[in-house]
């Protein structure tokens, strides 16, 4: 059995009686508008109906991961040991600097959520890999907490088990092994999560601010210029900081580095313990799928691994330099997609195969020579979900982008974003779905 079947047997259940579970869904909208499911500020949106995975899908992810991770390792290796191979990244030396300085608690991507296109086991693509800022384990959690107390999962739930994973209290306790583990440090932390007011999610970072304080623990939620270094330790005024849960995009540090000189100074003289460090940026930098294909990356790896990077990592080149490129991205465009090296939320991203010829040719051109990429376009899959209407309920296909969450290297969880357009993201037109691993009774 797969997921698909198990959703298919839930439309099945919901759309034979559709008066009784319509009252039900208009009470589900309601909790989750007064619920803290926010999206900058906005209830999350969503539809009456999970994301659905069998375990042993589940059980395929976390292999997925592994994969991941155990390639991501070796690149951030080769970039820490070797000076010419650390040149093609193309980092602002401070940037260098501060993935070189030494990780302590020995994880270069303590945190992350891999973004795949997964059609079955043995059929997917990877979209992005997210290791700085991840985020919308609230989204998930939250929506799956709701969705599961509602009268139509709840008799579902009579004929399958159904499981969604926790993704708040979890990262916490694997934060603090990492705090344990650095320096050998055997107290409890002061705890500061870290990211720029404007671009923080703070619905999420409230909730993970009160997983520290169930624990025992001070937490405070902090915009990086507030911070102070001084006498070798990092302060929000009287508050001395040991552990910074960094939600810093790396893009954004560098775009304001003038601004928080006391951060980046405390950083660098190891004054707290920073989850994540700065070296997490060399996967999460979208030039990373292209560095995969260069041939200096393929010759350090093993024949397993550069197998997986030709049937899983969409084709990436730099959109620049030779007018050959500008030719091909050109006059194929239904074949690519061009993004920015490093930016989040699908910003300045374009679809070929959205744009009329000439549209697409005027933004490739602007792009071109501008820290852009281009890429192989893969076709998101999609599934069939449940629309709510006056009258009841019908199904459409959806497109989706399923997250897979990483806490120290190992699988913890899913996030799944769904859309009509080719571009999945939050601002754009879109729905979240729960995550629920699910099997027969």
């Amino acid at each position: 059995m797969k997921g698909t079947d198990i959703n298919r047997s839930y439309h099945e259940k919901v759309l034979r009686n559709q008066g009784s579970y319509l009252e039900d869904y208009k009470e589900t909208v309601k909790r989750v508008a007064d619920s803290n499911a926010k999206y900058k500020g906005k209830p999350v949106p969503f539809l009456f109906n999970p994301m659905f995975f069998t375990p042993e899908e589940e059980e395929y992810f976390k292999g997925i991961v592994k994969g991941i991770i155990i390639i991501g390792n070796k690149v951030t290796d080769r970039f820490i040991e070797d000076p010419e191979y650390r040149k093609s990244f193309g980092y602002p030396r401070f940037i260098e600097d501060m993935i070189l300085r030494e990780n302590k608690y020995g994880i270069h991507a303590p945190i992350g959520r891999f973004d795949i296109f997964f059609n079955d086991i043995g059929d997917y693509k990877l979209c992005e890999l997210n290791t700085d800022g991840s985020s919308a384990m609230n989204e998930d959690n939250t929506l799956a907490r709701i969705l599961l107390e509602s009268k139509a999962l709840k008799e579902f739930g009579e004929e399958y088990f159904l499981i969604n994973r926790e993704l708040i209290d979890s990262w916490v306790r694997e934060s603090l092994k990492l705090y344990r583990r650095w320096k050998g440090r055997d107290h409890d932390p002061n705890v500061a999560i870290v990211d720029f007011t404007e671009s923080g999610t703070l619905a999420e970072f409230v909730e993970f601010q009160r997983a520290y304080e169930r624990l025992g623990l001070q937490c405070i939620i902090v915009d990086p210029r507030e911070l102070v270094f001084r006498e070798g330790e990092l302060f929000k005024e009287d508050y001395k900081i040991d552990l910074v849960y960094r939600r810093i995009v790396t893009f954004e540090l560098i775009q304001k580095a003038e601004e928080i000189p006391d951060f980046i100074e405390a950083y660098m003289a190891d004054a707290m313990c920073t989850i994540g460090t700065i070296r997490s940026q060399i996967i999460h930098n979208k030039l990373y799928f292209k560095k995969l294909h260069d041939e200096d990356t393929q010759e350090f790896l093993t024949e397993e691994e550069r197998k997986f990077i030709k049937e899983h990592i969409p084709f990436t080149g730099v959109l620049g330099g030779e007018e050959s490129i500008l030719s091909e991205v050109i006059e194929n465009k239904n074949n690519y997609i061009i993004k920015p090296m490093d930016m989040n939320a699908s910003q300045g991203v374009f679809v070929g195969k959205d744009q009329s010829q000439e549209s697409w040719e005027r933004v490739v051109r602007v792009a071109f020579d501008r820290d852009y990429l281009f890429q192989e376009f893969v076709d998101p899959p999609k599934r069939s979900f449940l629309v709510a209407n006056e009258s009841g309920f019908s199904t459409e296909e959806f497109k989706a982008i399923v997250g897979l969450f990483s806490y120290n290297e190992s699988y913890s969880g899913l996030y799944t974003r769904l859309s009509k357009d080719n571009i999945i993201s939050g601002v754009t037109n879109y729905f979240t779905a729960p995550n629920i691993i699910a099997h027969r009774k």
